[in-house]
Order: C-alpha cells, then structure tokens, then sequence
C-alpha cells in the first residue's frame, strides 16, 4: 500500500525546506543583509588573495602574474622588522586585553551593584561614550592632555616642580599613552556585554546567599564571576583570534617617526608596504599570515577553553 501519496502532505524534502523558509521568511530577510555583507566583502576578495603567491603587476592582473610561491613570506620572515612588529603587535594587544578586560568586568559589576539609578546612567553615559568617538577626535582630546608645551598633564606636572613629559613622542611613554587610552575609549562599551551576563544570573542565587548571611563581595566572589565565567570566555577568544590586530586607526593616528620602534605593528607596515611602496602582493602575504596565525590562535584557545571551562565559541 505504500507508495500513494497521501493528500495534504509534502513528500519530498526539498519542498518541505521552501516551505518552512517561506513560512519565516522575515527572518530570512533580515539574514539576507549580513549574509551579503559577508559574502560580498569578507568571503569574495579571498579570491584576490592568491597574489600574496605571486610577483602581482596591476597591468598583468591577478590571472595572469607569474607564480612565485611562498617567496614574500620568506621576505617578510627574513626582514629586520619582523621580531619587531611582531613584538609590538602582541605586546600591545596582550596589554590590552589583561588591561582593559579586567576594567571592563570590574565597571560592569559596579554597575550591578549601585543602588542609585541616577549615578549608575551617568557613569553608564560617561563610560559609553567614548566608544562613539573617532580616533581623530580622540587624538585631539590627547593632545590637549598631553601635550608637552600647554596639556593639562604637563601644565599640573609643571606646576608641581617636575619636568613636562613628550608622553606622544617618547618611547618609554608611547604604549602607556596607546594602552590607557584604548582602556579609556573601549572599556565602557565593552562592559555592556558583561553586564548583561549579569542581569542574566537568577535573583534568587543572590537573595538565598543574602538569607545564609553572605557579604555583597562573597556574592560577586561565588556568584556574578562565575556567573558570567561564559561570556568571558567567549570574549577571550574573539579577542585571540584577533590578537594580531593591535587597532590600526589608533596607531595610525597617534604614532610619529620618533616611536616607530615602539609602535610599529603589522597593520602600519602593511599599510606603508601596499599604499605607499605600492608592494600589494608582499602586502597581501603579511595579510594573509596574520589570517592564518588568527584563525590557528582561536581553534586551539576554543579547544583549551571546552577543557579548562567546559565552555567555548563553538
């Protein structure tokens, strides 16, 4: 008897599947732009990537330039400024996540726990926004701040009996300046994530360990940190895997000639290689080693995070 089809019902499972698309189909639609965004901008120009494998010339085009294999990476390898952009490229994003996470989780179990509604949307407010402001504008508010000759700093340094300090364009200062900035600008957007995971925890965790006389730092200790364990964890990774980007508009913005050993990384001399010297394929290859070394970086810290926290991105 079987093989009658029985009316009202979907046989085949390629019909089933238009269906239940058309039947949520707002949710398809809203997909659809980031989906493109994605496909058109991240997913096509890997395509374009090959010439990091090539002696590219713009008059050949990417087809037609002759193979050289891996002859720009063993450049770029080779070069004098390797250790040293790697060097500053990790050590400045390392500074900022062991800086600016712990600051961002600390704003955000503040937020937590003030009771006042009114100081908590002005520190909110405040610690927002930052974030909205450009690089540009950032640099002009740290001119004023720091500048030798009439910044506040220097101005209150000088006052004070002691010597102005160049912060921009001296060395020693320079990852200061790059760090606590950043910290200042990302820190308060950032604890909007924790602080969500926070709102997520249930209530009656906290009230039962209020009833068996815990202290409000005993709850933070024993309840919120565990409590957003999770999305820290998630967190770190997306910051691994981006470890190589050690924000490139910053640095751009704040560094000068006289800090180039200091804050060189890999973004700048990969702008200066391709833009400037116009070496698009020795600029692609160093492209496309921070790809590799990111994408090696997140599946082992996943991998390393399902273990030690029995959680990860995926």
């Amino acid at each position: 008897m079987s093989s009658l089809a029985v009316p009202g019902k979907v046989r085949s499972g390629p019909a089933r599947t238009l269906r239940v698309i058309w039947r949520h189909r707002a949710i398809y639609v809203m997909l659809a732009a980031p989906l493109l965004y994605f496909l058109i901008f991240r997913y096509a120009p890997l395509w374009n990537a090959q010439i990091a494998f090539k002696d590219f010339s713009p008059i050949d085009g990417v087809m037609r330039s002759p193979w050289i294999g891996f002859r720009h990476f063993l450049t770029f390898f080779h070069s004098i400024y390797f250790g040293q952009l790697i060097r500053n490229t990790l050590g400045y994003s390392l500074a900022k996540l062991l800086v600016g996470m712990p600051t961002a989780i600390l704003l955000a179990l503040g937020l937590a726990e003030t009771a006042s509604r009114r100081l908590r949307s002005v520190v909110q407010t405040a610690s927002y926004l930052p974030h909205f402001l450009s690089w540009v504008i950032m640099y002009g508010i740290l001119l004023g701040l720091l500048s030798p000759g009439d910044g506040l700093i220097n101005d209150l340094l000088k006052r004070a009996g002691l010597q102005p300090i160049a912060f921009l364009t001296e060395p020693r200062w320079f990852p200061v300046v790059v760090v606590v900035s950043d910290v200042w600008k990302e820190a308060g957007w950032s604890a909007i994530i924790f602080l969500a995971g926070l709102l997520g925890i249930d209530t009656a965790l906290y009230e039962a360990a209020a009833v068996e006389g815990a202290s409000r730092m005993q709850r933070i200790r024993w309840i919120s940190l565990p409590g957003i364990l999770p999305v820290v964890v998630v967190i770190t990774l997306l910051r691994l895997g981006n470890i190589l980007d050690a924000g490139f508009q910053q640095i751009f913005v704040l560094y000068s000639l006289p800090v180039y050993s200091v804050s060189d990384i890999l973004d700048t001399w990969i702008y200066r290689s391709g833009v400037l010297d116009f070496q698009l394929s020795l600029a692609s290859a160093v492209g496309l080693f921070k790809g590799v070394i990111g994408l090696a970086l997140i599946v082992t810290a996943n991998r390393l995070a399902k273990r030690v926290a029995g959680s990860g991105l995926y």
